[in-house]
């Protein structure tokens, strides 16, 4: 098993090395310069949207929580359905139109003088959630490097953290989308293979899944004894809300912008498509077998382990039930959506930084080659920041991942989706959402998603949607400038 994940992080190595060659200026390091086919970005952003949260977060939730979990994946799977199917076209139209590099400035190539308002906001957003984002990666790499190698957790952080952030320095969006690529076809084999086998051996244990399925409680809780949580209707929509976020993801959105072309964009709609169906039905399975597993004494001693942390269910299953060749294959796609995820945010943060603050912050044009070495030393910085956070943090990967996918997506999400759809949105709109999609998040996280039962996805979504129509429609724009797409 060691030999193939050996294996494993040489083919990785190769990649990074051999991609990082064409990574020659600021624009390939930001946005790739037009430089990468349309199913290498469909692979890059399907990876980089899942990340540790699908083969452990989710794996881990389904274990614990049982059929009830199933509203989470299928809001997850109807946001990445809208984000392909609506929003993807129009944003490659509006990038080829604007030149834009980063997400922010797509709302500043609209409204003329907004660019170091809306640059300095958006790039302290990203700050702010991402490193959390990252750190969530980072935690995710402790964790299976401890269930695989016996590798003690801390070590197992530097070593996904190291790895990731050194070979992003390297050769920037580029590097990241190729070895993105490479990642996305591990991940999936992982979530395909992994439960057809394990559904195989809970047969020759008698083990009846689809009669499990059948009769299970579709909105309760496993755990509702042990832990207050929404129930019926309000549980299906927090589990839904899980899709509002897709629509304002920076590291997803950025793929969709460097499409080549039109044609390109559509064509690499249905690879992403099939790839979600599979991965998440996969992911979600292996929680529920896993489960019925563990309650069938299957998986031994390895199980006591599951008991405290629901999401060392994929490694300690792959561990228990596979021939090492074949777990170090599924076990380095398991490390590849956490390496995925956390690259392609480390990309995010620093070019938001340079592209949306520093630049803006600057009183003269900075040269190219010192925007492209301040990329780089910022890319080490907030990698080193997001393993800090890793090794003191103690919440859930589940848990960190759900906080940053609202904070983000309900800022950016109803300000894009507003752009490309209403022509009423409003510079004033635009500041709206972002506001209130940060404050609402955390004050929503913080003080009342207890006593309301309701997400914070939810939540902030929703508030920060109606503040930045409402803002719009108080104080409307004087002279448009031209819808261009």
């Amino acid at each position: 098993m060691i030999i193939v994940f050996i294996a494993y992080m040489v083919i990785l190595i190769g990649i990074v090395i051999y991609s990082a060659r064409r990574s020659k200026t600021n624009d390939d390091f930001v946005l790739g310069g037009k430089k990468i086919s349309g199913f290498s970005l469909a692979l890059s952003e399907r990876a980089t949207g899942e990340s540790a949260w699908l083969l452990l977060g989710l794996t881990g939730y389904a274990y614990s929580e049982g059929m009830a979990a199933i509203w989470v994946a299928l809001g997850c799977v109807t946001g990445i359905l809208f984000l392909w199917i609506f929003l993807a076209e129009p944003l490659q139209k509006l990038t080829e139109t604007t030149g834009a590099l980063t997400v922010p400035s797509l709302f500043s190539a609209k409204f003329e003088g907004t660019q170091r308002s809306f640059g300095i906001l958006s790039s302290l957003i990203i700050i702010f959630f991402f490193v959390l984002y990252i750190a969530a990666q980072f935690s995710g790499a402790g964790k299976i490097f401890n269930d695989t190698f016996d590798i003690d957790p801390f070590w197992g952080m530097v070593l996904g953290a190291g790895l990731v952030t050194l070979y992003t320095m390297m050769g920037g969006f580029i590097t990241v989308v190729a070895t993105d690529a490479f990642q996305a076809v591990l991940m999936v084999v992982t979530c395909v293979a992994l439960p057809i086998i394990a559904l195989g051996i809970a047969g020759t244990h008698n083990i009846n899944i689809a009669e499990t399925i059948a009769q299970a409680n579709y909105t309760i809780p496993l755990n509702i004894g042990t832990v207050k949580q929404a129930t019926g209707g309000l549980l299906i929509l927090n589990g839904m809300s899980w899709a509002f976020g897709y629509s304002g993801q920076p590291q997803l959105l950025t793929r969709m912008m460097a499409m080549r072309s039109q044609k390109e964009t559509r064509q690499s709609r249905w690879l992403a498509i099939s790839w979600t169906l599979l991965a998440y039905t996969g992911a979600f399975l292996i929680g529920i077998i896993g489960y019925n597993l563990v309650q069938a004494g299957v998986l031994g001693d390895a199980a006591s382990s599951v008991a405290n942390d629901s999401e060392k269910i994929l490694p300690i299953m792959v561990m228990t039930l596979l021939n090492p060749i074949l777990a170090g294959i599924l076990l380095s796609g398991a490390v590849s959506a956490m390496m995925s995820t956390a690259s392609s945010q480390l990309m995010v943060v620093s070019s938001s930084m340079t592209e949306d603050f520093y630049a803006h912050l600057a009183k003269k044009k900075v040269a190219e080659k010192r925007m492209l070495l301040l990329n780089r030393v910022l890319t080490l910085a907030v990698g080193l920041v997001g393993f800090l956070l890793a090794i003191t943090m103690k919440d859930t990967v589940y848990g960190l991942v759900s906080y940053a996918w609202s904070g983000i997506g309900a800022s950016f999400g109803p300000a894009i989706v507003l752009l490309i759809f209403w022509k009423r949105l409003s510079r004033a709109g635009v500041f709206a959402s972002l506001i209130t999609g940060t404050l609402s998040a955390v004050i929503w996280k913080t003080w009342l998603v207890e006593p309301t039962g309701i997400s914070e996805r939810l939540a902030s979504y929703v508030l920060a949607f109606a503040m930045a129509v409402l803002f719009s429609l108080v104080f409307p724009e004087n002279k448009m400038k031209p819808n261009k797409q």
